[in-house]
């Protein structure tokens, strides 16, 4: 039966480090406020603008493609997972495609936030076991730095996110021991607003005022809380499905890839699940939440730290902004 192969994972961040101390320059907060709160110690910010994910994705790309021993000129069709699109439109899948010399191959962009790299795999997984393309690179890339308001105002928020992008190439398998076994996805739209940008939106005239710059609708906005409460029921939840569905038990696990947008959410992901802390990755602590493309960052690094190699079995969970969520089991 014809499955889908992860063979090569690649990432990319900027080189421009921002510690906590750097953020307690710019408003009132500390490096031990968000190390408590959030698992954070720096992350990563573009460097010179003009910088979009579409362009921290090239290297991604290449770095995926390299280790997937395949030329960029192989790929046939490009996901793109982002919640920080270079422009309002046109997405940013095609500005990649058309910076990697690929003309004429199909791009899609997928708008789901945290969970958007499952939602990708989904839809990659669907496409080759189908036969319409061989080499699907599906990338998650993100530029947050410059739509964070870092002020007393906007610090809650500011202190979360990073810029970078990691790629994946995937191609048809017939091997049972190296393949996406599942993925499964959710979504629940009751809790748009707890964690959202209001403004600018198509669905007001006009959609950008000076009122709502004033009022702070422009930035993004989150009830830390309940974002919690609903991670922390969903994520171990959908990881639990996709575990039984499979007839896997958390001591096939090789690596628990979860999201990365709290370490005391994926803490408590992994104890609801009985997953032992050295089978947990986490690298929040270096990037803060890269959205999109925070699971295939960690999944990367993790493969070139040795941390896992071919044939083992990797959980993924995300839980984001939608709200969206879901978990995928891969084996390498």
């Amino acid at each position: 039966m014809l499955r889908t192969a992860i063979l090569g994972v690649g990432h990319h961040v900027p080189s421009k480090v921002v510690t906590n101390d750097d953020l307690a320059k710019m408003f009132e907060t500390s490096d031990e406020w968000i190390q408590q709160r959030t698992g954070i110690k720096e992350r990563r910010f573009i460097d010179h603008v003009p910088c979009g994910p579409s362009d921290l994705a090239v290297p991604a790309v290449r770095m995926a493609c390299e280790r997937a021993k395949i030329e960029v000129s192989e790929i046939d069709a490009i996901i793109f997972a982002t919640l920080s699109p270079d422009y309002t439109f046109p997405g940013s899948g095609v500005l990649l495609g058309d910076k990697l010399g690929l003309p004429g191959i199909p791009a899609l962009d997928i708008r789901n936030q945290c969970s958007g790299f499952l939602y990708g795999l989904q839809v990659a997984d669907a496409w080759i076991r189908a036969g319409m393309y061989k080499r699907v690179c599906l990338v998650g890339g993100e530029v947050h730095s410059t739509g964070l308001d870092f002020t007393n105002e906007g610090r809650d928020v500011a202190v979360l996110f990073g810029d970078g992008a990691a790629a994946t190439i995937l191609g048809p398998t017939e091997d049972a021991n190296r393949c996406v076994m599942d993925v499964q996805v959710h979504a629940d739209g009751s809790g748009a607003q707890l964690l959202w940008i209001e403004s600018p939106a198509s669905c007001q005239m006009p959609r950008i005022t000076h009122e709502m710059i004033d009022n702070r609708s422009v930035w993004p906005s989150m009830n830390g809380p309940k974002v919690f409460r609903w991670a922390t029921s969903k994520m171990p939840e959908v990881a639990q499905a996709v575990l039984e569905r499979n007839g896997v038990t958390v001591a096939d696990i090789a690596l628990l890839v979860p999201h990365q947008a709290n370490r005391r959410i994926n803490e408590f992901v992994a104890q609801k699940l009985e997953i032992p802390p050295e089978k947990v990755i986490h690298n929040i602590e270096k990037y803060g939440n890269t959205t999109a493309a925070s699971i295939p960052l960690a999944l990367s690094e993790a493969i070139g730290e040795g941390r896992v190699k071919e044939g083992d079995l990797v959980l993924f969970a995300a839980f984001g902004a939608g709200f969206t969520w879901g978990a995928g089991l891969v084996r390498l």
